[in-house]
């Protein structure tokens, strides 16, 4: 901790490397977008839904492994109420109707009673993916809003940019992947919002203070100082963060690993986010010191 309170980096004077560096990934996430896509889950294709229960725990390494041998290498499996229920989901196929695809899984899982199944069409899928975009769209305005009243107007653009650059990659990195998009991952996406988000806020907070506290002082120091003052929080919190996830990856099972890498992916580039392209657009954008100095009133 000595370290960090004796650093000195000269943050803001590599905004242009960094500003061509987020410009790159963000132009190379759009591309895979259009050419790649998404590998989408069968949460927005549709599919069947089968729940199967068993006698004991439902070992689901086992029932992959027996669903691949049946042709549904594809399923997503995970438990479900219970750990004796299992919930399996089959993307839709050409060659078979929901009700076969549902007999062809439970006659592929031997021990298993079957407990229900349903088609899920495709367009609740369709409907959801408008659904998550249009949350993520309003989460970004609804920011936009608070920092601009909490702060002023290029922080409110600093941290929106920072936000879209954190959720673009973030997608972007998860096509490269070619990690199923469930609601988990969406799921993943918006709490990525909250992690960036929080973590800016705690950067512009300590930059307004040091506008007003520091008097002599160029714009771009005055913003390594405050980076500088914030960086152990910084490192500390995204450590910690990330051994949690680490772990949730590699102990929680196949169904929470998109969720896990999602977010270690999402943090990583926010926490680079948070400066090089929230505190870097600010500064870019011309704020000042007199911009943060509290409002006089009249005949005080």
């Amino acid at each position: 901790m000595e370290f960090f309170r004796k650093t000195n980096i000269d943050f803001m004077s590599k905004w242009r490397i960094a500003f061509i560096f987020s410009g790159l990934l963000i132009l190379a996430s759009i591309g895979l977008l259009i050419v790649k896509g998404l590998n989408w889950s069968i949460d927005f294709t549709g599919g069947t839904l089968v729940e199967v229960r068993y006698s004991g725990p439902a070992e689901l390494e086992k029932v992959r492994a027996d669903l691949a041998i049946a042709g549904f290498g594809d399923a997503i499996v995970q438990n479900y109420g219970t750990i004796r229920d299992a919930l399996i989901r089959v993307p839709p196929r050409a060659d078979a109707t929901s009700a076969e695809i549902s007999d062809r899984v439970l006659a592929a899982l031997p021990g298993a009673e079957k407990r229900r199944g349903e088609y899920v069409g495709p367009q609740v899928g369709e409907e959801l993916k408008e659904l998550g975009g249009l949350a993520m769209l309003f989460a970004m305005i609804g920011i936009l809003i608070y920092v601009t009243i909490r702060f002023e107007r290029r922080f409110a653009l600093g941290s929106v940019a920072a936000l879209a650059h954190d959720v673009i990659v973030t997608v972007g990195v998860v096509s490269l992947l070619g990690m199923n998009f469930d609601l988990q991952v969406l799921a993943a996406l918006m709490a990525v919002i909250g992690y960036s988000l929080n973590d800016t806020i705690v950067v512009y907070d300590r930059i307004r203070e040091n506008f007003r506290k520091v008097r002599h002082s160029t714009p771009e120091n005055t913003m390594n100082i405050a980076i500088n003052e914030t960086l152990s929080r910084t490192i500390m919190t995204g450590v910690t963060t990330l051994l949690v996830l680490v772990a949730l990856f590699v102990l929680g099972g196949e169904s929470l690993q998109p969720f896990a890498a999602t977010l270690i992916i999402g943090i990583l580039f926010g926490t680079y986010s948070s400066v090089y392209v929230a505190s870097a657009i600010t500064l870019v954008l011309g704020v000042s010191r007199q911009d943060l100095l509290p409002v006089q009133k009249e005949g005080v």
